[in-house]
């Protein structure tokens, strides 16, 4: 049982102003693991406060040469590396993740993260000269944003985190986090490596709580850009109240991305990498391929594959290191899931395996679950599950696919499997699409990682994450 009394907030650890608390249940056993304090209006208030003071510091942060806040951004990886096996497993508990996948990603992508945008952040220049239309020259400044309210979702907490939380500390900004209430023990074990690293006070703050403190927290006067990942529906509103304040945002939001099987398309050999592009994280994530389009001339096959790939997934304990497939989330997750399946089945398509829960005492667990069969306009094929569901969608020529593809309110990520990469290129350019992955999916932090559509506004990762923390001013010299 880890139970956590204060709340860190201006570097330190702080009363809450509330006897509130979230209890913290683990996705395999469903017993309650920790507890922590909830975040109240005033706390949010008293963060946003610190952060604010931070920022403004003349000596500051937002003040320091970016090769020292680099300096400090190494000291945090290599906290976080040394610790990364007690963070891991608090994820792999809380929200369900395998943990052989969340020591690779909940791991991996944080300590990667901080060095990255440290090394870019030393190596850019903050202040371009430019000759000026009219005479004379112009300097272009970058400055960090100023405060940043990051609202980090239950799936990937700590990647989801580090890729607000790194670029918005090198660009030199002040930060306040809002986890989700299911996985808050990896981010109050985070705050700890946050002291242990020697960040200024201030400048990383963390209220755990429920949507009405992020809604709080996404209007706060206080706060000069939002970073949000999480549902459609709740990216809408954050939308809609950025946008009536002029507030910068990004939103990183759902996805129902289309996995193109071309005609060519080795798949037997291609089995870890196709079970990764589609049911990674029990099927809990965002950018994943549950749509699989495949040509009729192979239809059968490729049912097959998938139906065989699902059916000997390992479904166990996600702290199992055999386990391939943990349990949902939360029980209302699981609930939402299997609505989701009994949909399918009512709407006509052919369940090829899965579509119920495993033979287990305890735990939130779905099985694998494959249909085929499916129509594009189907429920299941228009609707974001975030569970380990598949629907199998035939198509005509390459044409077809591509229309398939397309025909969504999401473009968040995509694959094509081809033999042939050029061709597989040229039909991955034609995905309306933020990301597409040929021959597997793993997003890199080199390059920009966004949708389009339902799926979001803005890029993290790369230069162009850097970029979102950053504004500029020009400043204009008379001819001499």
């Amino acid at each position: 049982m880890i139970s956590y009394t204060s709340l860190f907030i201006g570097g330190q650890w702080v009363a809450p102003s509330t006897a509130a608390t979230i209890s913290v249940t683990s996705a395999s056993t469903e017993e309650v693991i920790g507890v922590v304090p909830e975040g109240a209006p005033a706390d949010a208030d008293a963060a946003v406060a610190a952060a604010r003071r931070a920022f403004d510091d003349p000596t500051g942060w937002a003040s320091l040469e970016p090769s020292r806040r680099a300096e400090t951004l190494e000291k945090l990886a290599a906290a976080i590396g040394e610790s990364s096996e007690d963070i891991v497993r608090l994820v792999s508990e809380q929200n369900g993740m395998p943990i052989s996948t969340a020591r690779t990603v909940e791991g991996g992508f944080p300590g990667a993260l901080l060095r990255l945008y440290a090394g870019m952040v030393r190596d850019q220049q903050l202040e371009e000269e430019r000759p000026g239309m009219f005479g004379g020259h112009v300097v272009v400044r970058r400055q960090p944003v100023g405060v940043v309210a990051a609202i980090v979702p239950w799936n990937f907490p700590q990647t989801l985190l580090f890729s607000k939380l790194a670029p918005a500390l090198a660009a030199g900004c002040t930060v306040v986090i809002k986890p989700s209430p299911e996985t808050v023990l990896d981010v109050f074990r985070l705050a700890e490596l946050l002291e242990q690293a020697g960040l200024p006070h201030g400048v990383v703050n963390i209220v755990p709580g429920g949507r009405e403190l992020g809604a709080y927290l996404v209007e706060h006067p206080g706060v000069d850009k939002v970073a949000f990942t999480g549902s459609t529906p709740a990216g809408r509103s954050i939308a809609e109240a950025c946008g009536r304040l002029l507030r910068p945002v990004t939103l990183e939001l759902g996805g129902k991305s289309a996995a193109i099987v071309l005609d060519d398309a080795e798949l037997v050999s291609s089995a870890q990498d196709l079970f990764g592009a589609t049911l990674l994280n029990n099927g809990q994530t965002c950018f994943v391929g549950t749509r699989i389009l495949a040509p009729r001339s192979r239809y059968d096959e490729v049912v097959d594959v998938f139906t065989a790939m699902a059916a000997s997934a390992v479904v166990g304990d996600a702290l199992d290191e055999a386990t391939m497939v943990g349990p949902m989330a939360s029980s209302t997750h699981r609930d939402r899931v299997e609505g989701y399946i009994a949909q399918g089945k009512s709407e006509g398509a052919r369940l090829t395996t899965g579509g119920g829960r495993p033979e287990r005492d305890r735990g939130w667990f779905v099985q694998p679950t494959i249909f085929a069969d499916v129509d594009n306009s189907a429920t299941i094929a228009r609707e974001e599950i975030f569970g380990p569901v598949l629907s199998i969608i035939p198509y005509g020529d390459i044409d077809d696919a591509v229309h398939i593809a397309n025909d969504s309110g999401y473009g968040l990520g995509g694959t094509v499997w081809s033999q042939d990469l050029e061709h597989a290129g040229a039909v991955a350019r034609r995905v309306q699409t933020g990301t597409v992955g040929i021959n597997h999916y793993i997003p890199d932090p080199a390059a920009p990682f966004g949708g389009v559509k339902g799926s979001g506004l803005g890029r993290e990762f790369g230069p162009e994450g850097l970029a979102n923390y950053q504004q500029q001013q020009s400043i204009y010299f008379p001819p001499v």
